[in-house]
């Protein structure tokens, strides 16, 4: 029986700091079934008339547990994967965030750990290429 196919949106955040100059991002790691611990970026889906906004504002604060604003509109990536016979096309719109409260002690822990991480480094510690090549687009940019 052929893949049917479906498309997903879900929205997310680029929390960045700078300490002693250096550009740090927080990363969640969560586990998963077939691949053990992965490391990535803070995201969801939204929520019945939520914008994209405050579908990456929501999933966020929930997800690590700081409060966050909106800098600027950063990218989206895309990419597929199926589960249970479907074929599901997703993208994630990313937006650059700073924190203005919060604390890692309040997250929704569907991450076992939480990290500020410098972006460099980010970069070869998330495990989706995609959110990688994100990164290192954005630490480029912060660094030019």
């Amino acid at each position: 029986m052929p893949l049917t196919k479906r498309s997903a949106v879900s929205a997310g955040g680029l929390v960045i700091r700078v300490v002693a100059g250096r550009p740090e991002l927080v990363l969640g790691r969560r586990r998963r079934e077939r691949d053990g611990f992965v490391w990535s970026l803070p995201k969801g889906t939204p929520e019945v008339g939520e914008t994209r906004e405050e579908t990456a504002l929501r999933e966020v604060r929930e997800e690590t547990g700081l409060e966050v604003r909106i800098l600027s509109y950063f990218d989206k990536i895309e990419y597929s994967f199926v589960r249970a016979s479907e074929r599901i096309e997703k993208t994630v719109h990313y937006y650059i965030m700073e924190a203005t409260g919060g604390t890692f002690d309040d997250y929704d822990k569907e991450f076992d750990e939480l990290r500020w991480v410098p972006m460099d480094e980010a970069i070869s510690l998330l495990d989706f290429s995609t959110e990688s090549t994100l990164i290192q687009r954005a630490y480029s940019e912060l660094m030019a």
